[in-house]
């Protein structure tokens, strides 16, 4: 029976995913676990092995493409099989994806029980292809509102063609660039301009009536990728969370003390590196332990308390920033989490982290130290209910034991979600972990 290749979910909060290569072509056969194709979220590419055994009957999605969680990617067959092809994105629902397995040759009707699927005749499909008419706003006339190729035939001919015929960033290049769209040849998908086809009139040689000094064409940079990655989490974050930031001022001057005591000690162990940022991942794990709500996660209408830290610790990447995590952080000594931090740190640059180093996070760190950021507010990255934001250590006059002495202080900002801990508690945790930065000897305990 044929195998349909879906759209894998990677973590609780990933709806959808860019599939950015196929690794095997239609008619090649395909072993069960053999890697088969790579799918590019949560700001890294992963690899995807196939689930079944036998011919890549199918390529549904082609590279390049974005679908939600759940779409069909393609069809795996037996050899000598000839199951009926899939027509556009598909998306199954929880019950239907569960029954679908091995049916598309024998099911009576593709559309059963598909969420996004659009009943519609071959000829109508056929034509919707060639025409680039997407079949979702086709008013179906045909028996149980079927779509026919007089529907596609007719929405062709009366839906607005004009705003559809240049990409938005096209339009704002050549409006930029003072070209007129009427006069740029369109390669795109029923003839629209695209961005290539306005950097190519841009490129082209300049005629003698062309006024001499004008403005510098503009650039675009696609809105894609690890970049677009972080746009849709931090909207959701904002918008979907009630989101309040605490502050509070640490004395570490024996915190310092104590990270110098560390570094003496291990002086001749090139592996032993203790920074400020370890220690403070350390402690984090440690006191969660003793504060179960912000080490806790919503999902759906459930707040999970997790048993163990996940600890996230956030690293800045030229292309914008990932969190790897920390497993289990709080059952680890410090050399281990500093040698971690650091390892994850090499692969997030590298690029070479694994999806289970960046999903299913209980907590998250982020430290703007090293840019001179005193403090700041720090955006959840969800559904965690808390991340902490580490600013930079700054030697200042401070009271201390009732006199006034030069002392290392540093800004400690606490953001929470509101709907799943009150500014009380969330406070204790703040000053709980203070106490134990200002003495690191509490950490022992």
């Amino acid at each position: 029976m044929a195998t349909e290749i879906k759209m894998p979910k990677f973590g609780l909060t990933m709806k959808q995913g860019k599939l950015s290569k196929w690794l095997k072509q239609e008619g090649e056969k395909v072993q069960k676990g053999e890697p088969l194709f790579e799918v590019e979220t949560e700001k890294i590419t992963n690899t995807v092995e196939s689930v079944a055994s036998g011919i890549l009957f199918q390529i549904v999605v082609p590279p390049g493409k974005t679908v939600p969680v759940g779409a069909v990617l393609a069809i795996i067959a037996e050899e000598g099989e000839q199951p009926e092809r899939i027509e556009g994105i598909q998306v199954r629902s929880a019950e239907a994806a569960s029954a679908a397995a091995g049916s598309a040759a024998s099911a009576p009707g593709p559309g059963a029980g598909q969420e996004g699927y659009v009943p519609a005749s071959p000829a109508a499909k056929r034509l919707a292809r060639e025409l680039g008419v997407d079949l979702t706003q086709v008013r179906g006339t045909g028996k149980d509102g079927r779509v026919t190729e007089e529907d596609v035939k007719r929405h062709h001919a009366t839906a607005p063609r004009a705003a559809a015929r240049i990409t938005p960033v096209a339009a704002e290049m050549a409006r930029r660039a003072g070209l007129d769209p009427a006069k740029i040849s369109g390669t795109g998908e029923g003839g629209k301009i695209t961005k290539e086809d306005v950097e190519r009139a841009l490129a082209a040689p300049a005629s003698p009536s062309a006024e001499a000094g004008a403005p510098p064409a503009a650039e675009s940079v696609p809105f894609t990728g690890m970049r677009r990655a972080i746009a849709d989490r931090m909207h959701a974050s904002l918008h979907d969370a009630a989101q309040l930031t605490l502050f509070t001022e640490v004395d570490v001057t024996e915190l310092a003390d104590f990270r110098d005591a560390v570094r003496a000690e291990y002086a001749k162990d090139e592996s032993v590196r203790i920074s400020y940022n370890d220690i403070i991942l350390f402690a984090v794990s440690r006191v969660l332990k003793r504060f179960p709500v912000l080490n806790s996660t919503l999902v759906e209408e459930e707040i999970v308390l997790h048993g163990q830290v996940d600890l996230g610790m956030a690293v800045a990447v030229p292309n914008g920033l990932i969190v790897p995590k920390i497993r289990g952080a709080d059952g680890k000594k410090l050399l281990q989490i500093g040698q971690e931090a650091r390892e994850l740190a090499r692969k997030a640059r590298e690029g070479s982290l694994t999806m289970d180093e960046v999903v299913d996070g209980t907590f998250t760190v982020t430290n703007l130290s090293a840019l001179g950021v005193d403090g700041f507010t720090p955006i959840l990255n969800p559904p965690e209910t808390a991340i902490l934001g580490v600013g930079r250590v700054v030697e200042k006059p401070a009271v201390h034991r009732g006199q006034i002495a030069v002392r290392s202080m540093m800004t400690l900002s606490l953001t929470i979600d509101h709907r799943i801990v009150d500014g009380a508690p969330a406070a204790e945790f703040l000053q709980a972990l203070a106490r134990h930065l200002e003495h690191p000897a509490l950490l022992a305990v």
